[in-house]
């Protein structure tokens, strides 16, 4: 509701409600976005979650898989080719995931929930025919009927976190709009911009700080099983960022 309400502010600031408006008008923007929406709406409710139950560790391991994912797509939904050095790094990541899921005694949920749907939601936005702010927009939009009736559903229980008398949880929650949206918007405008390959190398900045947070702040065990997984993914991306990079390479200049 937060998001939603900046978001408007920054449309009104910037005069473009009639982008909005033609946003949902057509009906191929609104069918993306739609779509966006329900996967934006999972990746909240799932990381807030794996925040909340103390297993930020395994959303930080599926923010690691999603480059690979992001590969994953090109290959199955774009007919990409991969090359040698990339089939192994995605072949030790899975490796790293089914290690985990039979150490764990059940499948990696969240961190394959988070994975896939950020990918999907980052391969979408890079289709969809708005920009960053109206996309975003409308995907709040979208969604604040539902958060609304939630809301409204807490408030009538006796139940809602907001206005519940404590000041300083107040603030967070309002604060909670910015802190979700600017990053959004980044990202969607970056969607649009930079390869996907690209989107996905920078991505690893994220997990990683949801792991030093996991381990250092809040103090989630890492056991073996944890420690052998996440050395297949660091393996994965290492091999994947070794090819991006001589991919990337100039060839040498050899004088006749």
């Amino acid at each position: 509701m937060w998001s939603a309400i900046l978001l408007l502010l920054l449309v009104w600031q910037q005069g473009r409600f009639g982008e909005v408006a033609a946003a949902f008008r057509q009906r191929r923007s609104l069918a993306v976005l739609g779509a966006t929406t329900v996967l934006i709406a999972v990746i909240w409710l799932v990381y807030i979650f794996s925040v909340t139950h103390d297993r930020l560790l395994e959303s930080s391991f599926g923010y690691y898989i999603n480059p690979l994912v992001n590969v994953a797509l090109g290959v199955v939904l774009l007919r990409e080719k991969l090359a040698p050095l990339v089939r192994v790094a995605v072949a030790i990541a899975a490796a790293g995931v089914l290690w985990l899921g039979i150490h764990v005694g059940r499948p990696p949920w969240i961190s394959l929930v988070l994975a896939f749907s950020f990918a999907l939601y980052g391969l979408l936005r890079k289709v969809a025919p708005v920009g960053p702010l109206i996309g975003l927009t409308v995907e709040t939009l979208l969604l604040a009927p539902a958060a609304a009736g939630f809301l409204i559903f807490a408030s009538a229980k006796g139940q809602a976190a907001f206005l519940s008398g404590r000041p300083s949880l107040d603030v967070l929650l309002v604060l909670g709009g910015p802190v979700t949206a600017i990053p959004l918007l980044w990202f969607a405008a970056a969607a649009r911009r930079l390869p996907l390959s690209t989107i996905g190398f920078l991505q690893y900045i994220s997990p990683t700080l949801q792991f030093l947070l996991a381990v250092l702040v809040y103090g989630e065990p890492f056991d073996r099983a944890k420690a052998v997984a996440f050395a297949c993914i660091w393996a994965a991306l290492a091999l994947f960022a070794y090819h991006s990079v001589r991919r990337r390479a100039p060839e040498p200049v050899v004088d006749a």
